[in-house]
């Protein structure tokens, strides 16, 4: 696109990050229907910005993480409730069960590696740019850490939507 596009009165932007977001709804849901049980070896990495509006999580966790987080779903979750809006799950933090609400706008990642897909968000709370953050340290699962996303990612299942705007 050349520098002399016109800015669109269309928020196709907003409209694919919505859209994009809504598929990580709907794996959850799928997983909650299901019981709570994740097929296989199938396993999920949320990012998420934790300073979002709606999102809910104990008061030691966004001082610990005041931008960013990622959360894994795995072995160890419950109480699994999806929205239209979000969902809310259980997690153990260094063995403290805890409950997070966190809505689809404000997740910036989603990951299964399981199966190499993941989905990469724009935030939609403004001037919240990704800052570096700990690993996640919800508890292991029964077979020790959880893996590691180490291989090469040559992005052929990642979707990243990132369009531009015109300033």
């Amino acid at each position: 696109m050349s520098d002399d596009t016109p800015d669109s009165l269309i928020p196709y932007d907003e409209i694919v990050q919505e859209a994009l977001r809504a598929v990580v709804g709907r794996v959850l849901g799928e997983i909650e229907q299901g019981g709570g049980e994740l097929p296989g070896s199938h396993h999920f990495y949320i990012t998420f910005k934790t300073g979002a509006p709606g999102v809910s999580i104990p008061q030691h966790l966004s001082e610990r993480f005041p931008d960013e987080m990622t959360i894994v779903l795995q072995n160890k979750f419950w109480d699994l409730k999806v929205s239209d809006s979000g969902f809310s799950v259980g997690l153990s933090f260094n063995q403290m069960p805890a409950k997070l609400d966190i809505p689809f706008a404000a997740i910036t990642a989603f990951v299964d590696p399981a199966v190499d897909f993941g989905l990469q968000f724009q935030a939609t709370v403004a001037d919240m740019a990704p800052e570096p953050h700990d690993d996640p340290e919800n508890d292991q699962s029964e077979h020790g850490t959880h893996p590691a996303v180490t291989e090469k990612d040559d992005g052929s299942n990642v979707v990243t939507v990132d369009f531009g705007r015109k300033k």
